[in-house]
């Protein structure tokens, strides 16, 4: 039986902090991303909040410093397909060092998350390198990755010209561009295994897309570039991901496409020279039957089937 003399009372203090974090933000007037506005902020840590179109994507922390952090996101969008930076804005919070012990940038999270917003913080936009095991994961058509996928026209600027090491070049474009290029040896000692390698550059500027041909012509056969939807690895064996968007392999653009044999449902991949030609037949063998077929179709698609022949 109740009692008129008693009643359960709980305090919630992250609740008040996170209420009180999104007042403070939501007093802010949005900036557009830009250096300018980015190097105006005081070194100081804290929470930060990205917005498009003046809608809130992504919250963030700083644990070094706000511009710190912010500058490596405006990077990040500026190699990306489908947005542009001109939609970008954010706001920031100093937040005190003690503070942050209490997860500052997961409060605001929570609490606007109620309201459906903050979407990039649930679809990989905040990743840096995802790592090799997830070189193969089939990538979700709602992830960030996929929605704004790597721009391989991006343009890698003041190259540096003349006879110089592979890994000299490999080492400038690792910096430059704006998405993860990751590849064998690089933080290793074995990362002089490029310095056998002598390249010759004659333009200042390359697109991603001819650099990462340009690379894969001064290497060994059985080298690969494969990008992925939102980064580029390259190591020397043979690299296959369902998410795989192009592989360039010896001076060839080469596109990975997804087939099912018509005879046994077996799944398979072929891959698929890039030329002037609208449609492409490829020969093709089936992984789990071994039937002999081709793959047939255009370029982009996902695969047009298993055609399967006599042997």
């Amino acid at each position: 039986m109740p009692l008129d003399n008693h009643a359960e009372f709980r305090l919630s203090i992250t609740k008040a902090l996170g209420d009180q974090l999104a007042a403070a933000l939501e007093a802010l007037t949005p900036a557009p991303l830009t250096e300018e506005n980015i190097n105006s902020l005081p070194r100081h840590k804290g929470v930060y909040q990205l917005y498009q179109h003046g809608e809130p994507v992504y919250i963030g922390k700083a644990e070094v410093a706000l511009g710190q952090r912010l500058r490596k996101h405006l990077k990040k969008l500026s190699g990306r397909m489908n947005i542009q930076l001109e939609w970008m804005s954010f706001k920031a919070l100093s937040v005190d060092e003690d503070f942050a012990a209490v997860a500052p940038e997961k409060l605001l999270i929570d609490k606007f998350q109620e309201d459906g917003q903050a979407p990039w913080n649930e679809n990989g936009f905040g990743i840096n390198d995802p790592g090799v095991e997830r070189d193969t994961t089939v990538f979700g058509e709602d992830h960030f990755d996929q929605i704004y996928p790597a721009n391989l026209n991006w343009v890698i600027r003041d190259l540096p010209q003349g006879p110089q090491s592979l890994r000299a070049v490999l080492k400038f474009a690792k910096a430059t561009l704006p998405y993860t290029f990751r590849y064998a040896y690089y933080r290793t000692n074995r990362e002089s295994f490029y310095d056998q390698f002598e390249v010759a550059i004659g333009q200042s500027e390359m697109t991603a897309n001819e650099f990462f041909r340009f690379v894969s012509s001064q290497l060994p056969e059985e080298w690969q570039i494969m990008v992925l939807p939102g980064y580029a690895v390259m190591y020397p064996r043979e690299l296959r991901s369902r998410s795989a968007r192009k592989h360039y392999i010896a001076g060839q653009e080469i596109a990975e496409y997804w087939f099912k044999c018509d005879d046994c449902d077996g799944t398979g991949t072929v891959n698929v020279p890039d030329g002037p030609d609208d449609s492409v037949a490829v020969p093709v063998k089936c992984p789990d039957c071994n039937g002999i077929g081709a793959w047939e179709g255009e370029e982009g698609d996902e695969g047009k089937g298993y055609v399967r022949v006599p042997n």
